[in-house]
């Protein structure tokens, strides 16, 4: 019996991996989810026991250097994979509603694969936000919600690239990328230095920026539900977005209410100086964190005082 239902369980998993798009089977990371799967177990390992053990009798690392270049350099590729993304069909033949995925050949058909991939990859490049976390000891910023955002985005957009790379479903990810584009910036120059607090007027709208975007990409899902036809190949992928938007679009919410009706996730002496009638204003950005005047700290920039949250 049981050597019959592992018959099966081969059979389904073969013709899972065979259902794929060939475009993709030879691009790194790809041949099989094997590979993948290994490098996020590795990473929640990592982040959980090996990185805070490892850390347990050393001194935090600066890392204001490497912080820099890695902050701006995300910079780079994500507005590289919004540029890509947008000739690759969302401003040459997408019409932003029903977009079904092609699977041919075509020149245009095939840099949408090389950027839907791109994406890909640069979610497995976003897991040292947390590694910075850890070296930092900056263990308050290592969240279930951060975690799972980390590990769990690029697990499922492997699928999608599998079997989807393209279409409707590649929306959300254009827009993350729009998002990480403004982020990534802020971040960068938050580790830059004291020096650049002036140029980080903006920041109060960080939150805003993220609840904006899960709205867009909620709202771009729900369209399929409203259509009497489309023709969008994997609509599975579809549900999951929705489900993925509205999901955090409620958590970033509660976020906010927390921190700015309730005053729960404000650090003490803003929460004190609220009660006074003096409170300077701190917001809470992407990362569950917040940001207070002149005193921040992000998941990836110097750190001060207070708390910042990133999806």
């Amino acid at each position: 019996m049981m050597r019959e239902v592992g018959t099966q369980v081969m059979e389904f998993y073969e013709k899972l991996l065979n259902g794929r798009d060939v475009r993709v089977r030879g691009y790194p990371l790809m041949h099989s989810p094997g590979t993948m799967t290994a490098i996020l177990l590795g990473y929640i390992f990592f982040v959980l026991f090996a990185g805070p053990r490892m850390m347990a009798n050393r001194k935090p690392f600066q890392l204001k250097g490497p912080m820099i270049i890695y902050n701006f350099s995300m910079v780079v590729l994500s507005t590289f994979i919004v540029y890509e993304f947008l000739m690759s069909g969302w401003v040459t033949t997408y019409n932003w509603r029903c977009d079904p995925c092609d699977y041919s050949d075509s020149p245009e058909a095939l840099r949408m694969v090389r950027v839907a991939w791109l994406f890909l990859f640069s979610k497995f490049i976003e897991l040292m936000d947390t590694v910075f976390f850890v070296l930092r000891k900056k263990h308050s910023q290592i969240t279930f919600l951060h975690i799972f955002h980390h590990s769990f985005m690029p697990w499922t957009w492997w699928w999608g690239v599998s079997y989807a790379p393209g279409g409707m479903g590649s929306f959300h990810a254009m827009i993350n990328s729009v998002v990480h584009i403004i982020m990534y910036f802020y971040y960068g120059l938050s580790a830059a230095g004291p020096r650049f607090q002036k140029f980080l007027w903006w920041k109060k709208y960080m939150t805003a920026i993220q609840l904006v975007q899960f709205v867009l990409v909620s709202l771009h899902a729900t369209q399929y539900y409203f259509m009497e036809s489309c023709g969008y190949q994997v609509p599975l992928f579809i549900h999951l977005i929705w489900i993925y938007g509205t999901f955090f679009f409620i958590l970033f919410s509660n976020f906010w209410y927390q921190a700015y009706v309730k005053g729960k996730r404000l650090p003490k002496q803003a929460v004190q100086e609220k009660q006074n009638g003096t409170a300077s204003g701190s917001t809470m950005v992407a990362n569950g964190k917040h940001l207070e005047n002149g005193t921040t700290h992000h998941e990836n920039g110097s750190a001060h005082n207070g708390k910042v949250k990133k999806a």
